[in-house]
């Protein structure tokens, strides 16, 4: 199909069709009051009635349509064309005064009952200039209709235009419920798919773990005692009884977090500051990183609410540690509470490498890390004791540009289930 007829639209040849009929009517019948003879129609009659068809057919399709400035111009223009038509096929007895209607209706579906008023009395103005014109002719009663029928039609026309508009803000507003819902939903789905994956490598993490634990203290008892006897003398045989034991150690402390992560959580609820608790997270980290300083911005409205303040000092410990490791030496982290409605908010704000897109939708998952020597638990176990509390926690980052963690905790819900 040719690309100008797809651009034809079923509307443009009713118009085309009802403009032919009216061109018909000028053209080859009798009016009763101007033109006698059938076949009389001059350009001056068909110029104006031709270009008001072709500004009816082309409204809506100019670029600038949704301007309000250009409504107005289109809406006006239709009203001195139909009022030059009117002119030329009798003035006042004219049989085409009802052109008119064309820019009153447009007004109607466009504009405010205001603005509806404003071009429905232009409109009437335009029309009863002819009256100045009537030469000592007696005013009749189908003078007036016209004038009648603008303002009937044009309130009628707006009443139903103002309810399609009320229907479809109701249908816009229903739309972006269903689209924050349909959000909701694919966020309680990753949520719960995480659960799953946590669960069922917590369980095979716990599994493991105490199997290993027996070998490893075997290990570590037979490297001490190889050591013991070892002579001052073997230093390559020490030094190799001292890398077994060290790294005995290092496989119980990952196994200790392991069995950290797979272990359920029981929550001690009790009321507690949350600043405080992440000052005592701050001051550890700050023992543990230095050349970045950590700057605070709590909100001193947010009262103290029941958490476990014990693990959720390990969860901003994390984080806190998390964005001074992403940080260049001499950088910032800033930590900053909110208290929203029935909710404490707490964001760890970072200006450093940032998160690869690709990643944002993993780094909660249990094993995944971006360090060379991470594990990749960190916050895995940060979003476990989060979801116990009833929260939520959320990244935004980009890289080169840093993260911002944002961790969200109901207050008032904990304080109704503990009070139950």
């Amino acid at each position: 199909m040719p690309r100008w007829l797809r651009l034809v639209r079923l509307q443009d040849f009713v118009w085309v069709l009802l403009f032919a009929g009216l061109l018909v009517s000028l053209k080859f019948l009798p009016a009763p009051v101007f033109d006698t003879d059938p076949g009389q129609g001059d350009l001056q009659e068909i110029i104006p009635l031709a270009a008001l068809g072709i500004a009816q057919i082309l409204e809506p399709r100019f670029p600038a349509v949704a301007t309000t400035r250009s409504r107005i111009f289109w809406i006006v223009l239709k009203i001195v064309l139909g009022f030059v038509f009117i002119g030329f096929t009798g003035s006042i007895n004219s049989p085409y005064s009802m052109v008119l209607l064309l820019p009153v209706v447009s007004a109607a579906t466009t504009f405010g009952p205001r603005g509806t008023l404003a071009f429905m009395v232009l409109a009437s103005g335009f029309y009863l200039y002819f009256f100045l014109h009537l030469h000592g002719e007696e005013v009749q009663a189908n003078h007036i209709l016209p004038v009648i029928f603008l303002g009937m039609i044009g309130t009628s026309a707006n009443i139903l235009a103002e309810q399609l508009r009320v229907q479809s803000e109701k249908h816009r507003r229903t739309a972006e419920q269903l689209s924050a819902a349909n959000v909701q939903i694919r966020e309680a789905q990753e949520a719960v798919a995480r659960s799953d994956r946590l669960a069922a490598l917590g369980q095979l993490s716990a599994g493991l773990a105490h199997e290993l634990r027996n070998p490893l203290g075997t290990i570590k008892a037979s490297a001490e005692m190889l050591n013991h006897n070892i002579s001052r003398e073997n230093e390559i045989a020490r030094e190799v009884a001292g890398f077994i034991s060290s790294e005995v150690d290092r496989a119980n402390s990952l196994i200790t977090r392991f069995l950290q992560f797979a272990r359920p959580l029981e929550l001690q609820l009790a009321t507690a500051d949350l600043s405080q608790t992440i000052d005592r997270a701050i001051a550890l980290v700050e023992r543990e990183a230095s050349g970045i300083a950590i700057y605070r911005n709590y909100a001193p409205e947010m009262a103290p609410f029941q958490f476990d303040a014990e693990l959720m000092e390990r969860v901003f410990y994390n984080l806190v540690l998390n964005a001074v490791q992403a940080t260049a030496p001499g950088g910032t982290v800033t930590v900053k509470t909110r208290a929203a409605v029935g909710t404490a908010e707490v964001a760890v704000i970072d200006r450093g490498v940032g998160i690869d897109a690709k990643h944002i939708e993993t780094i909660f998952n249990p094993f995944f890390t971006t360090k060379p020597e991470g594990v990749g638990l960190g916050l895995a176990i940060v979003s476990k004791i989060v979801d116990e509390h009833g929260g939520k926690i959320t990244v935004e980052s980009e890289l080169g540009k840093g993260s911002i963690f944002r961790v969200l905790l109901p207050m008032e819900r904990m304080a109704k289930a503990t009070q139950a």
